[in-house]
């Protein structure tokens, strides 16, 4: 084998590395939006007289979520492209 030929196995190995990686990515966020959601509507049957409080403090969390699942895309993305 060639150096060109192992370059073009590690450049495709990083390529599969990047899907992985934004796969990940999508799913952790997921998973975790849906355990913030569950766990606020426990809360809110529990004490209903601070759902606005739980309410608020569940949204901003998801928020912080999907930022950092964007900017890890977005990174992997950047690999899969410009790598």
């Amino acid at each position: 084998m060639t150096t060109m030929m192992v370059l073009l196995q590690i450049a495709e190995l990083a390529k599969f590395g990047a899907a992985l990686g934004a796969a990940g990515t999508a799913i952790g966020a997921g998973l975790g939006i849906g355990r913030i959601g569950g766990t606020a509507m426990e809360a809110i049957a529990r004490q209903p007289e601070a759902a606005g409080d739980i309410r608020s403090n569940m949204i901003v969390s998801a928020a912080l979520i999907e930022g950092v699942a964007f900017f890890a895309v977005v990174v992997c993305l950047l690999i899969l492209f410009i790598g």
